[in-house]
């Protein structure tokens, strides 16, 4: 995922859990809020301690920003957009990980209405 494309500063988080709308399934919570001033759509993740040990969280990081860089074309734009892993999607494989994802992000009107198969 391209750096422009990343969301990391505390400021920026925060008011995207403040000001931004919540969808969640079993494994993923994501919050989105509408920005103006940025052209694309930007992604933070969010991984607690209580998913495991530091190569766990980071290796679900990897997947989920590889999962989001994989389907850039289908989400909308001018989003912040922060995933919040929860604790059963340490167990998952790529595909179940980006099904789940892709599922989310549909339940939160996130993907564009005319994407091609």
């Amino acid at each position: 995922m391209h750096k422009r494309l990343r969301l990391r500063n505390r400021d920026d988080f925060n008011r995207v859990y403040r000001y931004g709308k919540s969808f969640a399934n079993y494994q993923f919570v994501v919050y989105g809020l509408r920005r103006k001033d940025v052209d694309q759509f930007r992604v933070g993740v969010s991984c607690s301690k209580k998913i495991g040990n530091a190569v766990v969280r980071n290796r679900i990081r990897r997947i989920i920003k590889e999962i989001i860089r994989h389907h850039e074309a289908e989400i909308v734009e001018h989003m912040d957009l922060v995933f919040i892993v929860r604790k059963g999607a340490a167990s998952m494989s790529y595909q179940e990980m980006e099904k789940s994802i892709l599922h989310v992000l549909r339940k939160a009107s996130l993907l564009k209405k005319n994407r091609l198969k």
